[in-house]
């Protein structure tokens, strides 16, 4: 990937075990020196399929399998389900929050989450090293979308701001809620959230990460319609609501 000031230097891992799909494999390709580029590349690289961890930057790249699909939602587009609508008015009495910073409460939060949410997986046992590695980033502007019961924290979402020349965008990096809250849906509550109050800042697209279809963690994504998929190069439409 060029541009007529610079270029990208990226790099392919070796495979290891898929952190989604059991008996795959899985191998990334990797923006090399992200802090160098990643602030003036992000957005088109976002639009290419692109996600960070931390400072990284990556896309899958694996040799047998290309079940991660970028999925990006445009804002002004959505329409509500009637479960999305049920379930707005079900937590109509949780407060949202936005803030600028991290805060300290939060590696707690995401502690209780990871430990009794995600047990299973690449980030347990959750510690605050990984966390700051995972959730910071040294190039990357965020903001925090934070979900209240009463005082009590529940939920935050991790959201980055996407400035590019020809729209804006909204990349949904991460949420992590109270555990004692699943009954709330949470998840798909702060994703509403989000493209509530996208709309309210003239954001164009709020990305979702990845969707895998067989994966149950992350197939809840295309029940936001219409939205569009990263499929071999090229974004394309779904709604599944009609």
């Amino acid at each position: 990937m060029t541009s007529p000031t610079a270029s990208l230097n990226v790099g392919i891992t070796k495979s290891f075990p898929c952190s989604y799909l059991k008996d795959q494999k899985e191998r990334l390709i990797m923006l090399i020196d992200p802090q160098l580029n990643a602030r003036s590349f992000y957005p088109t690289l976002l639009a290419n399929g692109f996600r960070r961890s931390g400072d990284q930057v990556y896309r899958p790249h694996c040799e047998h399998c290309q079940a991660c699909q970028s999925l990006r939602i445009p804002v002004t587009k959505f329409k509500k389900s009637r479960s999305q609508k049920r379930l707005l008015n079900k937590n109509k009495n949780l407060q949202v929050k936005i803030s600028h910073s991290v805060k300290e409460e939060y590696f707690h939060l995401y502690q209780r989450y990871i430990q009794q949410t995600h047990s299973d997986g690449p980030m347990f046992p959750a510690s605050q090293e990984q966390y700051e590695d995972f959730i910071k980033s040294s190039w990357n502007k965020s903001i925090f979308i934070e979900i209240y019961d009463q005082n009590k924290l529940i939920s935050v979402s991790v959201t980055d701001l996407i400035k590019h020349p020809d729209s804006t965008a909204w990349s949904a990096f991460y949420c992590f809620y109270d555990p004692d809250y699943s009954a709330c849906s949470l998840g798909k509550f702060a994703v509403l959230k989000q493209l509530d109050l996208a709309k309210k800042h003239a954001v164009d697209w709020l990305y979702l990460g990845y969707y895998i279809e067989d994966c149950q963690k992350m197939n809840y994504k295309t029940q936001f319609n219409p939205h569009q998929r990263f499929i071999d190069g090229q974004w394309f439409d779904f709604d599944k609501s009609i």
